[in-house]
């Protein structure tokens, strides 16, 4: 098996691409692809950068290009739901794209000629994830005792909707009018739907696990460059180990 590993932000991936392993480095469509070892596991791993038509486009090449068996999308979203706290984890259950809106001649949300509103997870898939968190919260003593420094004291996996769009959500008005019409989600960002569409296109297993690392109002710009910046790659990567462990078994 081939893992294809995607993030939007270098700060989400530096710590995985420099555990890589027999590291290869290719330059293909304007992204840089880093082919190795992970664990022991075959991947390549790569930085997507922001928005939805790069993340799909970034998945269209792992998938053709460097045919990956599966793709996990990791990194960093903003709070939506009030049950949600920064650190916790959200594992995607079904992802929709909240900016999508092709009234009259079809629903809200609903991706033209799919017929669907959303793209769901498979169960298994979302499983496995949810299996690597957990370890991830038990085993990672150590990390477990930054966080609880900067007051990150608790934090739990959420296995819920996803909302992805173009559109940074950064004041509760935005926030607001996001819980109106999809009152399901629980964190929003902006790619994971995009590379659901093009998994579901070509029939490709994905998993979309996303850290809070703000609560997505215009109060919490600091909180989310700070959070990025010291906590986003460690999480990214000690959940990949132990989902790496998982799909090896």
């Amino acid at each position: 098996m081939r893992l294809g590993i995607i993030g939007a932000m270098p700060e989400e991936l530096d710590l995985i691409i420099a555990s890589v392993k027999n590291k290869e480095i290719i330059e293909h469509g304007s992204r840089i692809f880093y082919k190795g070892l992970l664990f022991g596991q075959e991947v390549v791993v790569v930085f997507s950068r922001w928005g939805k038509v790069a993340a799909a486009t970034t998945a269209t090449s792992l998938i053709v290009e460097f045919q990956v068996d599966r793709i996990v999308f990791t990194g960093v979203a903003g709070g939506i739901s009030p049950d949600v706290q920064i650190g916790d984890i959200v594992i995607a259950q079904r992802l929709f794209q909240h900016d999508m809106d092709a009234r009259p001649l079809m629903r809200r949300f609903e991706i033209p000629l799919t017929g669907k509103t959303s793209f769901e997870i498979n169960l298994q898939d979302q499983k496995i994830m949810a299996e690597a968190v957990h370890k991830f919260l038990k085993e990672e003593k150590e990390f477990r005792k930054i966080l609880a420094e900067q007051n990150i004291k608790t934090p739990k996996l959420i296995v819920g909707d996803i909302a992805s769009g173009d559109l940074f959500i950064s004041s509760p008005s935005m926030k607001d009018a996001l819980i109106k019409n999809l009152p399901s989600v629980v964190c929003a960002e902006m790619e994971g739907a995009a590379v659901a569409q093009v998994c579901d296109d070509f029939s490709v297993p994905l998993a979309v696990v996303r850290v809070i690392s703000d609560t997505a109002d215009e109060k919490e710009a600091e909180t989310y460059v700070g959070f990025i910046n010291q906590h986003a790659g460690k999480y990214s990567l000690s959940i990949l180990k132990e989902y790496i462990k998982l799909m090896k078994v």
